[in-house]
C-alpha cells in the first residue's frame, strides 16, 4: 500500500503532512510549454470573470491596443 492510500484511508491522517519527503530528480522533465512562450511574453493571470469574455490571448490584446489608442501619451 502506498503512502497515499494509507493516509487517504485513515480519516485522522487526511491533512497530516509528512515530516519530510524525498522527489526523484531523475525523472524529470523539461518543460514541454516553454517553448511556446516568446522570450519577450509577459504572463498575466485574469479574474474568471474576465477570461470569461476574453477567450485567447488575441482578443485581449486587441482590446487593450484599442484602449492604449484613446489614452494620452506621456512624455518623461
Amino acid at each position: 500500500m502506498s503512502t497515499t492510500e494509507k493516509n487517504l484511508s485513515d480519516e485522522n491522517e487526511i491533512d497530516a503532512l509528512e515530516p519530510e519527503y524525498h522527489f526523484d530528480y531523475t525523472k524529470a522533465r523539461a518543460n514541454r510549454f516553454a517553448a511556446r512562450m516568446a522570450r519577450e511574453s509577459v504572463i498575466v493571470v485574469l479574474d474568471p470573470d474576465v477570461a470569461e469574455v476574453f477567450k485567447n490571448p488575441e482578443t485581449v490584446n486587441n482590446v487593450l491596443r484599442a484602449l492604449i489608442a484613446t489614452m494620452p501619451m506621456i512624455k518623461e
